[in-house]
């Protein structure tokens, strides 16, 4: 094994993985979120580019500022 393959890029700051194309984003925008009767829920993200087609839903925190 090499040294690269021991210790991958670490990539800093928030990403995600975009719902749509599937790939890593460096600035991802919460489009979908699936509510969990146990725990807690999960976020879907895409990249900026497939949100403004996908359309961004509320999410838990945007229902509480948006009665």
């Amino acid at each position: 094994m090499t040294a690269d393959e021991l210790f991958p890029l670490a990539l800093a700051g928030r990403v995600a993985l975009c719902i749509e194309c599937e790939t890593v984003t460096r600035a991802p925008v919460p489009v979908r979120y699936i509510a969990s009767t146990s725990g807690p829920g999960t976020t879907l993200y895409a990249c900026p580019e497939h949100a403004v087609k996908l359309g961004a839903n509320l999410t838990p925190e945007g229902a509480l500022r948006h009665p």
